[in-house]
């Protein structure tokens, strides 16, 4: 657990964050397939040293490589999420962003699926204000409100909103721009005992053209343990209930007695407390180890770490990822964010991992302006690429100052909008470490972050690793760890897959005629964060 009363994060507070690490182990082991609570690897193991760091911050739980498979692409996600939907006999907790006001393909299989499975419950959670952004007219909201009447008791559906947007905010800030005052960016997909990990959320352009990663655990023990934070949002969170009314909106929320915690939109700072309180278990040693965990078949280990972020007062994640950047062992890195806009000390690991003494090649990969889900909005939105070529170009320029080993590579594949054209928003981490010394691959002329089968780590998850992800939005994820060659060739096949469509950019390409962001781009960034929101 990290709790920050303020989070507003400054490079000088780095060293207490890794400071709080000092709480005993607490391991959970997959009940969903044989293993053991892991086995330490030779002191001189990389994995060891980087493993018994990042224990000392977060709950762990040990689980196979074979439990992990890696998907490819949008299409992928989606017939994989319909064909686990459609053998769901138990639960389906789906807990996104927003589901596409028109995605009745997903409703049906929902719908089917309930009407099959007689035990079968339902639980949906999504943004509030992203979810009823189009009311009156046909939104999320008036999506989902039929699934209520058709099997009421099995189905639940809970949208959050953020406690910092209320008052005269709440009244003046016009709907979509008040969206960067925080938002439910969770996306969970837990069927039964399995669950798919993403950054995807639930609409046409996740499911057919836009780029993103995608992670199925199969799993009890780790679907289990994101249901905990699923319920627990769910349990601050307004409920949808359809209306009885036949006119539009057919669908009213409401903040029942039973929740958790006060209404944010009357007792904001008290909402904060009780929420606060109710996730904080979550991400701390509480969580007590599986009782009769399996023996394994296998000497190799993987672990996943759950990352949790509930600002203002939670988040595991940052001290995990400067924890993994830190590591005298890593030997290459990539980080990828379709907005690139790194929170100060994300930024900060980066170029330090990269530059003098330490110089470990990194690569970051970031959507082309032509790959920006809002390339040629209207309006306001319509800046957001130019904007984060902006920062593109300011992170440019502080690798060269710091004289850091770092590459920026913009993905494109076609043009936003048109035919065959893809948006990027893919997010995470893949660090390389060195093979132990007895390995065959650790020879001196092997390349760095070459002589091994792919990345032994991984960050997947929701956050774009910005100050709004860790300022504002409710954020989940996980940092896998494995020392299984299969499973690091899965990830360096993914990771590959993703370079393909890259192209390198230099700091004066960004500062040309065509890239250079306006007064008008660089103005609307300053008043927005004059405001409190967030790119």
């Amino acid at each position: 657990m990290i709790l920050l009363h303020r989070f507003r994060y400054c490079p000088t507070r780095l060293g207490p964050l890794r400071r709080l690490g000092s709480r005993p182990q607490c391991r959970l082991n997959s009940t969903s397939a044989p293993s053991i609570a892991f086995q330490s690897p030779p002191p001189s193991s990389a994995l060891a040293s980087v493993t018994s760091q990042l224990d000392q911050i977060v709950p762990r739980i040990d689980i196979r490589a074979d439990q992990i498979e890696v998907l490819e692409g949008p299409k992928e996600f989606y017939e994989t999420l319909k064909q686990k939907i459609r053998n769901a006999k138990k639960r389906i907790y789906l807990s996104t962003l927003y589901i596409g006001k028109t995605e009745h393909e997903l409703i049906s299989t929902i719908h089917d699926a309930l009407a099959q499975a007689p035990e079968l419950k339902v639980s949906i959670l999504t943004d509030a204000l992203r979810g009823t952004r189009e009311d009156p007219s046909p939104s999320c909201a008036s999506l989902l409100a039929p699934l209520l009447t058709s099997f009421p008791g099995r189905v639940e559906i809970r949208m959050y909103h953020t406690p910092n947007l209320t008052g005269l905010r709440k009244r003046f800030i016009p709907k979509r721009i008040n969206e960067g005052w925080g938002l439910q960016h969770i996306k969970l997909y837990g069927i039964d005992d399995e669950i798919i990990l993403s950054g995807a959320n639930l609409s046409s352009d996740y499911f057919t053209n836009r780029q993103d990663r995608y992670h199925v655990f199969s799993s009890k023990r780790v679907t289990d343990y994101y249901s905990q934070i699923h319920r627990a949002v769910c349990s601050i969170s307004f409920l949808l209930e359809a209306s009885s009314s036949k006119s539009f909106p057919s669908h009213n929320l409401v903040w029942p007695s039973s929740n958790t915690a006060p209404n944010p939109l009357l007792e904001p700072k008290a909402y904060i407390q009780a929420a606060t309180s109710m996730l904080q278990p979550l991400s701390s040693h509480s969580i007590p180890p599986h009782p009769n965990p399996s023996p394994s078949s296998s000497q190799s280990t993987t672990t996943l770490y759950p990352l949790l972020c509930h600002p203002p007062t939670l988040n595991t994640e940052l001290p995990l990822l400067t924890s993994l950047l830190s590591s005298p062992h890593l030997t290459r890195y990539t980080f990828t964010a379709g907005y690139f806009n790194p929170h100060p000390l994300v930024t900060r690991s980066l170029l330090s991992a990269s530059s003098p003494p330490r110089s470990v090649p990194g690569t970051i990969l970031t959507a082309s302006p032509h790959a920006n889900g809002f390339y040629n909005s209207t309006g306001v939105s319509g800046m957001l690429p130019a904007a984060y070529t902006h920062l593109s170009l300011r992170f440019l320029q502080a690798a060269r100052r710091a004289g850091a080993s770092v590459r920026l590579k913009e993905w494109k594949r076609g043009l936003v909008g048109e035919e065959d054209g893809w948006s990027y928003h893919a997010k995470g981490v893949w660090a390389y470490f060195a093979p132990p010394p007895s390995s065959p691959s650790s020879s001196a002329s092997a390349p760095e972050g070459k002589g091994v089968p792919g990345p032994s780590a991984t960050v997947i998850g929701s956050s774009n690793y910005t100050s709004r992800s860790y300022g504002l939005d409710l954020e989940v994820g996980a940092l896998v760890v494995t020392d299984d060659e299969v499973l690091m060739r899965k990830w360096a096949r993914e990771e590959e897959a993703l370079r393909a469509w890259t192209k390198e950019v230099q700091e004066g390409e960004l500062q040309g005629e065509e890239r250079r962001a306006g007064w008008r781009v660089r103005a609307a960034m300053w008043i927005v964060r004059l405001a409190g929101g967030s790119l």
